[in-house]
């Protein structure tokens, strides 16, 4: 399983950042089909993060970063 991993800080104190891991819904997501997908799925969560920015994100296999 694939999963967009976000480095994302707070706008107000950016050295405050974290590690947020998105799993996708299809179990047979290609990391193609990951990276296409990101924006909106980035678009997104900020959107529900207000005083969120994200740094830097990548697809990767599931499971190495904790979910938030």
């Amino acid at each position: 399983m694939i999963e967009l991993v976000l480095l994302a800080c707070l706008v107000n104190q950016p050295d405050s950042c974290q590690d947020v891991g998105l799993t996708y819904s299809a179990e047979n997501l290609t990391p193609m089909q990951c990276l296409m997908q990101a924006p909106p799925q980035m678009a997104k969560w900020v959107g529900e993060h207000p005083g969120w920015k994200i740094m830097k994100w990548t697809c990767r296999r599931a499971g190495r970063y904790a979910k938030t």
